[in-house]
């Protein structure tokens, strides 16, 4: 394996750590902190309280690793099918977290400990940019899901074309449609487990196919048969 593919590799790498990193740690602390209630509190309320800066550290790393896969998919799909559009989607999403990172919802629900138990009134400028974000963050995976599955379906691969849009589509019937707000936090908490897995699972696709494509018996393939891998 050259240089240039360990390196791609590496930064493919990235979206399967991105994958597991954020909802490991997310869950970690909603099962732990003390007063945390998932089905009336969401994932990035977590951001809010003296441990706050961990949930804060989850999002930022998540986002900085989705950056770098986003380079690592450039990298090993451009310019075929899916080199320009997927990793400029993978970077929406790692930019929006970062971003819903360093901008924190208002504290609402009694959450944090002390907090007023209803909702606030009108939303900071803060918590208007954390939801900006993690709109975008949740929109451009959703899209990205759908790019993916017409590179598979190209590629003839059903199993991982169905996932993808699969995937796609759960996202956005869990997080766009007009539910009840009461359900609200654990719809969206579903839906970051299901992105953040199929994440993982893309990363670890594309990162076997750099590796393959690394090897002897590949070099002698025309880019129409290197594109299947």
């Amino acid at each position: 394996m050259t240089a240039q593919h360990r390196r791609t590799t590496l930064l493919l790498s990235c979206g399967a750590l991105a994958g597991v990193l954020f909802p490991v740690v997310s869950f970690a602390q909603a099962f732990t902190r003390e007063g945390f209630d998932l089905p009336r509190h969401a994932l990035s309320s977590l951001t809010l309280g003296d441990l706050g800066w961990l949930q804060i550290a989850n999002f930022v790393v998540t986002g900085l690793l989705a950056v770098l896969f986003a380079a690592g998919i450039r990298r090993a799909l451009h310019p075929g099918r899916a080199g320009t559009s997927g990793p400029a989607l993978v970077l929406v999403y790692g930019v929006g977290m970062i971003g819903g990172g360093i901008f924190a919802p208002d504290p609402a629900l009694g959450w944090p400990v002390g907090a007023p138990e209803g909702l606030p009134g009108h939303l900071s400028v803060n918590s208007l940019l954390h939801t900006v974000f993690a709109a975008a963050a949740f929109l451009s995976l959703i899209a990205a899901g759908l790019v993916f599955a017409r590179r598979f379906a190209g590629q003839g691969r059903r199993g991982r074309t169905v996932y993808s849009a699969a995937t796609s589509v759960a996202t956005f019937v869990l997080t766009v449609p007009p539910w009840s707000e009461d359900s609200a936090s654990l719809r969206f908490a579903a839906a970051a487990v299901i992105i953040s897995s199929w994440l993982a699972v893309v990363s670890w696709w594309l990162r076997a196919g750099s590796q393959a494509l690394s090897s002897p018996y590949c070099a002698a393939m025309s880019s129409e048969e290197a594109q299947r891998l």
